[in-house]
């Protein structure tokens, strides 16, 4: 396979694979931040010039889908001030980005439990989605306030509040009811800053996901990381369990 495709372009990977979704833990923003000695809250910001790049990168090399996990349902656990950060620079990116992103035909979504945040920003993501739902662009899911056991279990309730019954229950049901139902199960799942877990990401969507971890820290992700990421899935076999 290296064979094959080491005079190929990521675009030409992407194309001859049907590489349609990648979803992206981005981890590592902190731990960059320590390691230059700065605040955790340049980490986050030099995260956001990361995702911008990344979101470039699969209009680029021709990704129709790309998900991020940006705060988890757990990250409520962190610092009362850093939480509020967290909040805070969603809602100026989203802000200061929205145009820029509508021009470029990104079509916007926030999967999550979106009624734990404030109405303001609330507001917000809503508005954001409505302006860019008819865009046909790079399709951007970003995971706020999101865990996929979370989704699950509510996926289960809607189906029970419908009236399914328990012989009526199938997969894909279940995932008719989850974030992401009008979208493509994930091809790769990349995760950055080095830890080798799924941190409640996905759990459903990702069964036959390829998997990569590398050490790189989230800021630090380029158009470089995100082509080298679609090389090494140029050299993997999706079995799917045959």
């Amino acid at each position: 396979m290296i064979t094959e495709i080491e005079n190929k372009t990521a675009k030409d990977i992407v194309k001859d694979t049907d590489l349609k979704h990648i979803a992206i833990i981005m981890d590592g923003n902190r731990r960059w931040a320590k390691e230059k000695n700065l605040p955790s809250a340049m980490g986050h910001k030099k995260g956001v010039e990361a995702l911008k790049a990344t979101l470039k990168a699969c209009y680029k090399f021709g990704v129709k889908y790309l998900t991020v996990y940006a705060f988890s349902t757990e990250n409520w656990n962190r610092k009362p001030e850093e939480v509020a950060f967290l909040m805070d620079l969603l809602a100026n990116t989203i802000k200061n980005e929205l145009k820029e992103l509508h021009e470029n035909g990104v079509v916007i979504n926030f999967i999550g439990d979106l009624t734990k945040l404030n109405p303001k920003l609330q507001k917000i993501l809503y508005d954001a989605m409505d302006y860019t739902k008819n865009n046909s662009g790079v399709r951007l899911q970003i995971a706020f306030n999101y865990g996929s056991r979370d989704e699950i279990v509510n996926a289960v309730r809607h189906l029970i509040e419908k009236g399914a019954k328990a012989e009526d229950i199938t997969e894909d049901l279940i995932s008719g009811e989850l974030y992401t139902r009008d979208i493509p199960d994930p091809d790769l799942l990349i995760r950055t800053g080095g830890e080798m877990r799924i941190s409640n990401y996905l759990l459903w969507q990702i069964a036959y996901s390829e998997i990569l971890v590398t050490k790189q820290y989230w800021p630090e992700f380029n158009e470089k990381s995100l082509s080298d990421a679609i090389f090494e899935f140029g050299n993997r076999q999706r079995r799917y369990g045959k």
